[in-house]
């Protein structure tokens, strides 16, 4: 008998196989590009281009019955989306993704926000509306991608746009299934296929193919200050969503127990991952150890030695304003486990007095640790803020009864989001009036996006005519 030879037999079974291979491999790009998933960017945009060609067609009615679909369709997906999310990226909590994506779903408004307009005199009428982009290159984050993409995909649909998502790499498995279901519901509501699109296997390579190609007619970019930069550079009209070192100032009028659960509320909310979140409190003296004291009794735990706070700052800021990536959305108990604390269950916020020059209270650190600062009154309390918000014009809380206090704050700042005597979140819609949104441009101007913000202003006039006077 001869002697078989074991890899001559192996290649001989993989050459049988390839066929099999390439076929099922086939087998799934199709079904991808069924579910709006492409692995080509070039390939992703062309099919949006011929899908918004089909919605320019469509009325407004037919918009806001495909946004109504999306809705009632990603209700039943929020705790599996939410889930994904958690285990994809190991950033944040279960329980506060629920809340974003259930926000994100039931607060954005659709075809509601568009709101023509009309002059009418001696002259005539003219007509002002609000008329599609066409196709739009959005890129999402990794720290609030599905609440992004639902609340991007509603605003952008309902305007008459198709959308092409770029996600962030880090979520981008979430991001796809996310848009799996969009797409299910719009084929429920009979919409154009393809309306709703994103790239597979991300890549920069891929994201600038997005952003350079003739077909896409406008960006749309959530993240950091390197991302708006990019599309800012693009040479496209581009709206940016850039990052936020949201300061809270508490003075001696404030109600001390309401806004100590107040801001530790807020600065844990989602492991202090949204943007919105309380980065820094800046506290009036006479009042400062009442509110630590009662921070204390709703989740918050103090660090009070400095070798400890420098054990901390060490960890988490192991080089100059750049935080440790490792610990960005991580829960607090996890973060006082790396420098040997045991912290009881309820422990959600860490908590500690520093100067207004330490890193903490420079840089966005995107975990829950607040820095807090103290200050001899509200004059220089007003005059921190405004400094360590850095001018992003994102947001800002303040907790006072003096009604001048958060009127000069208010001006001063000059943010996006001013939340006044309330949780941070309470300005993107939990617990506070007004529609949310995920993607709070303030780099670029747009302010809290939505549906009116993805389209372009026309004007119709009609000369001598209309007139009933």
């Amino acid at each position: 008998m001869e002697n078989l030879n074991i890899d001559q037999i192996v290649l001989e079974v993989m050459e049988k196989l390839k066929p099999l291979a390439a076929s099922s491999s086939n087998e799934e790009q199709l079904e991808s590009k069924s579910k709006g998933i492409y692995e080509d960017p070039e390939e992703a945009i062309e099919k949006a281009y011929l899908a918004q060609k089909e919605l320019f067609e469509m009325t407004l009615s037919d918009r806001k019955r495909i946004t109504d679909s999306i809705k009632t369709h990603l209700l039943k997906y929020v705790r599996e989306l939410s889930e994904m999310v958690v285990q994809e990226t190991g950033m944040g909590n279960v329980k506060d993704k629920i809340i974003k994506n259930t926000l994100a779903i039931e607060k954005t408004p659709s075809t509601e926000d568009l709101r023509a307009g009309v002059f009418t005199g001696d002259d005539g009428l003219t007509l002002l509306e609000l008329s599609p982009f066409g196709v739009i290159g959005a890129i999402t984050p990794s720290t609030n991608p599905t609440e992004t993409v639902i609340c991007n995909t509603i605003g952008m649909v309902a305007a008459g746009n198709s959308v092409v998502f770029s996600p962030h790499p880090g979520a981008y498995k979430a991001t796809n299934r996310c848009v799996e279901l969009i797409n299910e519901a719009i084929s429920m509501a009979k919409g154009p296929k393809n309306l709703v699109v994103t790239v597979d296997n991300p890549s920069l390579a891929k994201s600038e193919v997005v952003m350079k190609h003739k077909k896409i007619n406008l960006l749309c970019a959530t993240g950091g200050p390197a991302l708006v930069k990019a599309v800012l550079s693009s040479g496209k009209k581009a709206i940016g969503a850039g990052a936020g070192n949201p300061p809270v100032l508490v003075d001696a009028t404030a109600n001390i127990e309401k806004a100590a659960k107040d801001i530790v509320d807020g600065a844990s909310f989602d492991n202090n991952l949204p943007c919105i979140a309380e980065k820094e409190a800046i506290v009036v003296d006479s009042v400062f150890d009442y509110l630590v004291f009662n921070m204390k009794s709703h989740g918050a735990y103090e660090i009070k030695d400095r070798e400890t706070i420098d054990k901390l700052v060490a960890l988490l800021v192991p080089e100059k304003w750049k935080p440790n990536k490792k610990f960005i959305g991580k829960d607090a108990r996890e973060i006082l486990k790396a420098i040997g604390i045991d912290a009881e269950d309820h422990i959600k916020l860490i908590i500690m007095e520093v100067e207004k020059d330490h890193p903490f209270v420079i840089e966005e650190l995107m975990m829950p640790v607040l820095p807090m600062v103290r200050v001899k009154d509200v004059k220089e309390g007003i005059e921190l803020a405004v400094k360590v918000e850095h001018g992003f014009r994102h947001t800002a809380i303040c907790h006072s009864k003096d009604i001048d206090v958060l009127t000069e704050m208010g001006h001063r700042i000059q943010t996006t989001i001013f939340v006044k005597n309330g949780p941070s979140y309470a300005g993107i819609g939990v617990g506070g009036e007004g529609y949310t949104t995920f993607t709070i441009a303030g780099p670029t101007g747009e302010g809290l996006t939505s549906a009116s913000t993805f389209t372009r202003k026309r004007r119709c006039a009609l000369i001598g005519g209309f007139t009933i006077r």
